[in-house]
């Protein structure tokens, strides 16, 4: 049996237009492409770091 992975709901709040690329990449990462767009991503440390880069812009949910 596979073990129960945890998720995180992100959404994308504000808009990414005049950010640094590095910012627009880790938008892109998570899988959000426009304002309200919501994806659950696995809790992984890899995810969020990028969540934690451009926390200015999202609203997380523990899932």
């Amino acid at each position: 049996m596979a073990k129960k992975e945890k998720k995180v709901k992100v959404t994308l709040k504000r808009s990414i237009n005049r950010r640094t690329a590095g910012h627009k990449a880790c938008v892109a990462g998570l899988g959000l492409r426009r304002i309200g767009h919501s994806v659950e991503v696995i809790d992984t440390p890899e995810n969020r770091g990028m969540i934690n880069k451009v926390s200015y812009l999202l609203a997380v949910e523990e899932s």
